[in-house]
């Protein structure tokens, strides 16, 4: 167990650190963040930050001496940085965990081991393999890196083979997965948290709604289709977080069909689509994943409202605070980004309905 008053180090410097160290504070611990940027969002929620690449030793080193624990906000962080601060102090979630879910094409074989239904997919390398998959898996489909991208970048769409050079440029001509298209009622994401006790709690399953890509809302509950799948969905994330030994908070996101849930991707951190879970749930899931890591008993996930939502403000959304913050039942969240470009999340509103 990491006790209150302990430091925990936190690789990643965007809002969700930011948030986590909000968490964190809250629990009576300390907070140092590891981020190359210069003005990292996380740093305003934290005691103490690095700034310094990935991959410099001596700062990794200077950085697990400072800290009693070590987690991370986004899933980009090389796999050897993890390793090297693991053989000094504890990592949660494992690297191995991490290393899993960084190669959609690793993520995908792992997930159907355990019995999960996917997308049917393709491994490509080659403008020759696009041709040959698309052949094999028909059109429309998606073609996305193997590594690396989110909120709808690193992919591209193929509506017929015509497509396929222009999506092979787009990607930058580099390992990648076409998938093909899922006919789905509903998007829908199972939040778990896990303890190093092995001990699990999910909240209720949001109805996602993207555009351009990109979350623009939550809602719980769920409509009908996701409240029916949503308990064998959440059986596979749990089967996923036992197989990998996990501790922390695990994001799997699901496409709800006539069929039942089919697995889309997850993230081994907190996510956007669990931001509801501040003031909607008795137990953020911030809060759990600092619990969670730090080997603290989970708290209870329970809706704390009959109706929650979150929609993210994006760009100049965030621009609405004004008018956000004279409504009754709206929580504003600024991550005190500097300029408002389009597509970037500057912050989220979460509207409870009692």
């Amino acid at each position: 167990m990491i006790p209150p008053g302990s430091t925990i180090g936190i690789l990643g410097g965007g809002q969700l650190g930011r948030m986590l160290g909000q968490a964190a504070a809250q629990l009576g611990y300390h907070v140092h963040v590891y981020a190359p940027e210069g003005n990292p969002s996380a740093a305003d929620a934290a005691r103490a930050v690095t700034r310094a690449e990935y991959e410099d030793q001596r700062a990794l080193a200077a950085f697990a001496e400072s800290v009693d624990i070590v987690t991370f906000e986004f899933e980009n962080v090389p796999c050897a940085t993890l390793e090297k601060l693991a053989a000094s102090v504890p990592v949660y979630p494992p690297a191995a965990a991490l290393g899993v879910t960084q190669d959609r094409l690793a993520e995908k074989a792992f997930v159907r081991k355990l019995g999960g239904c996917t997308a049917p997919y393709a491994q490509v390398d080659s403008r020759e393999d696009l041709s040959f998959a698309l052949t094999s898996l028909g059109a429309p489909a998606i073609l996305k890196t193997r590594r690396f991208g989110y909120d709808g970048k690193g992919q591209a769409r193929l509506a017929s083979p015509a497509d396929i050079d222009a999506a092979w440029a787009a990607i930058g001509q580099q390992s990648a997965i076409l998938e093909g298209m899922v006919e789905f009622d509903a998007e829908f994401s199972i939040l778990l948290a896990r303890g190093q006790d092995g001990a699990e709690r999910c909240w209720a399953a949001p109805h996602n709604v993207h555009k351009d890509g990109i979350l623009d809302s939550s809602t719980v509950p769920a409509p009908g289709p996701i409240h029916d799948q949503a308990p064998v969905a959440a059986d596979l994330a749990g089967n996923i977080a036992d197989a990998l030994d996990y501790v922390g908070v695990l994001a799997c996101e699901f496409f709800a069909t006539a069929n039942g849930p089919v697995f889309n991707e997850m993230a081994p951190r907190v996510h956007n689509s669990g931001h509801w879970t501040i003031e909607g749930a008795v137990t953020s899931q911030f809060e759990n994943h600092i619990r969670a890591i730090c080997g603290l008993p989970l708290g209870q996930t329970a809706l704390a409202a009959s109706k929650v939502t979150m929609h993210n403000l994006i760009g100049e959304d965030a621009g609405r605070w004004k008018d956000i913050l004279s409504e009754p039942g709206a929580h504003l969240h600024l991550y005190g980004k500097g300029e408002a470009r389009p597509g970037r999340k500057m912050g989220h509103v979460t509207r409870l309905y009692r």
